[in-house]
């Protein structure tokens, strides 16, 4: 037979041949050229089920440009190719990885997170230069020990896996600085990890860990810890160590009591909301002097100490969903707190209007029942003026951008904020906006420039009929108070606020329940009291997990699906003020528990 075929080329001896070898997953050809030029290669998302071999011989065999008519102008120099040093390969469907990995050892990332792995290849200890390694959403039980020969990694993130345990392996990793271990099977932590003396961010949450090792006081350098959603019942007391402590969460535990923390003094965020801590004391708060958050949501309190009062730099205070039956006036004397979460709680010295005023309002409210005695007569002195003192028709409140970092121009029923409002930020990171008791017709397009900061905006008692999508912009919201408007719907496109926790809809016009607020499983509040709304679909409901407030008083309810008994987060449940027949008024004064058991034991079997 001819060499040649009709058309003069010859032919493949190997053509019989080929058909295994062309099912390898390709690559198109102009990725791994530019690969061998800027050291990069991301090739995720692309449905691959293994890596071509070309990607792990990238930089050890030779380019195919080599071999055609090479013309040296100078703009393309395959010989001068540059080592990988970043391989991306997430969002596949990759099963395991080849020990041909070793080919690659200039590697300084590694990301093939979201994949189907259920395990590391052993040549990993190769990779002598790997700074990140990502192998996040996988199927991993195990870890080689050859990861512990990765002296310079600085960030490991494993977190959705099938991990049981810890290897203690992984204390041997000198240089790291972030490990998230979150969303596996761990029942234990071993103490070895207390080696890693310069982790600064530790994340152990969601897992099934009982106890944290005392051990763990001496990550002198660690400034965030995450333990939410887990069975613990204490922390170590060794905990107070943690001298660098910035960010402690201990949310979603079995906690009966806050845990004291006298030497955490640059403490700035503490959230164990979630919990059943019946008793907060001044032991558990004098040298939390530093803290800005302190959140205490859905626990057992029954009452605040006095001592609330040093905690000077508090901005927000999380109180949703206690026994509290009354506020300390003391509270009213924090000079910079700016949120005062109360829903849930069954305050009795306080008038229910008052509580729906805001946080301004209320800490005013708290401040007037101080007396504070003169020193000659005895008797209640005078307020007297202070350099916090400001006029108050001045158009916006300087003092507070720089200080409180709030954006205020309430109670000046203006149709718009002036663009002088906005000029006055300037570069200060501004987070919380208040622009309530306005006649607002829609958001203020310029929130827009303080997206990267905003976590708070309050437009209530205005005239906004329409949530326009410049508010969806702001994804960094969790608090947004959407109160007395003219409201009738939202867009779909507000789910893109992913961080929301809190939003108030009361008094507006709402025929339906929301869609939208199904799809956003941050909510933890919702407040739609004094709307129309004729039903709620409970099957939709469950899917928020975290939705601990829900409040549906005074709306056109007919009836409450039993359904709705089965979500369980919910704490706090208001239906007063609605036209269905059950459950009777007697159950609703029972509170929740009772009104959820009731639910329950109607639904069909």
């Amino acid at each position: 037979m001819s060499r040649f075929a009709r058309g003069g080329r010859a032919q493949d001896p190997r053509a019989g041949f080929r058909e295994q070898t062309d099912k390898e997953p390709s690559v198109p050809q102009g990725l791994i050229k530019a690969a061998r030029k800027s050291g990069q290669l991301n090739l995720s998302a692309r449905g691959l089920t293994e890596v071509p071999a070309s990607v792990w011989r990238i930089n050890v065999d030779t380019p195919e440009e080599a071999h055609g008519n090479v013309q040296f102008d100078g703009t393309d120099r395959w010989w001068e190719q540059t080592d990988l040093t970043k391989l991306i390969l997430a969002s596949n469907k990759l099963t395991a990885l080849s020990e041909d990995i070793r080919l690659l050892p200039a590697l300084v990332v590694l990301d093939v997170h979201d994949n189907l792995l259920s395990e590391v290849p052993r040549a990993i200890g190769e990779l002598v230069n790997l700074q990140k390694l990502n192998v996040s959403h996988n199927k991993l039980k195990a870890l080689p020990e050859e990861l512990a020969q990765l002296q310079n990694l600085k960030t490991l993130f494993l977190q959705q896996n099938q991990l049981e345990e810890v290897p203690d392996m992984i204390g041997q990793l000198g240089a790291l600085d972030e490990l998230d271990l979150s969303n596996n099977c761990l029942r234990s932590v071993s103490g070895g990890l207390a080696t890693l003396s310069h982790l600064s961010r530790l994340n152990l949450s969601n897992n099934k860990l009982k106890v944290l090792p005392p051990e763990i006081s001496r990550m002198k350098c660690l400034r965030q810890l995450d333990c939410t959603s887990n069975l613990l019942e204490d922390v170590p007391p060794s905990l107070a160590g943690m001298e660098s402590l910035e960010q402690l969460y201990l949310r979603q535990n079995k906690l009966t009591f806050l845990p004291e923390l006298p030497n955490c003094k640059l403490l700035k965020e503490l959230h164990v909301g979630n919990n059943q801590i019946s008793t907060l004391g001044p032991q558990h708060l004098s040298h939390l002097g530093s803290l800005c958050i302190l959140e205490l949501r859905d626990n057992k309190l029954k009452s605040l100490p006095d001592e609330i009062a040093v905690l000077k730099g508090l901005e927000r205070l999380d109180l949703s969903n206690n026994d509290l039956s009354g506020l300390p006036a003391a509270l009213g004397n924090l000079p910079n707190l700016k949120s005062l979460q109360l829903e849930g709680n069954p305050l009795r010295g306080i008038r229910r209007d008052l509580l729906t005023k805001g946080t301004q309002e209320l800490l005013k409210y708290l401040r007037d029942r101080v007396q504070v005695p003169d020193s000659k007569s005895g008797e209640p002195a005078a307020p007297v003026a202070t350099a916090m003192t400001l006029p108050s028709d001045s158009l916006v409140n300087t003092h507070a951008i720089a200080t409180l970092k709030t954006l205020e121009y309430s109670d000046k029923q203006a149709a718009t904020i002036p663009d002088e409002v906005f000029n006055a930020v300037g570069s200060c990171p501004v987070t919380v906006i208040n622009f309530s008791k306005n006649q607002l017709t829609e958001a203020p397009p310029r929130v827009v420039e303080l997206k990267d900061s905003v976590c708070d905006m309050n437009l209530g008692f205005n005239k906004i009929a329409v949530l326009s999508l410049n508010l969806c912009m702001l994804q960094k919201i969790t608090y947004l108070d959407m109160r007395n408007n003219l409201l009738s719907s939202l867009p779909d496109e507000l789910e893109a606020l992913i961080r929301l926790q809190s939003i108030t809809l009361s008094f507006n016009r709402f025929r339906n329940f929301p869609d939208v607020l199904y799809r956003i499983p941050t909510l933890e509040t919702i407040l739609l009291s004094t709307n129309q709304i004729g039903s709620i679909d409970p099957l939709q409901l469950m899917k928020l997990t975290k939705l601990s407030t829900l409040d549906l008083q005074n709306n056109d309810l007919l009836q409450i699906p039993p359904a709705l008994g089965n979500c369980e987060s919910i704490r706090a449940l208001h239906l007063e003020g609605n036209p269905f027949r059950n459950p009777r008024a007697a159950i609703l004064a029972k509170g929740t528990s009772a009104v959820m058991e009731y639910l329950r034991s109607r639904i069909p079997t």
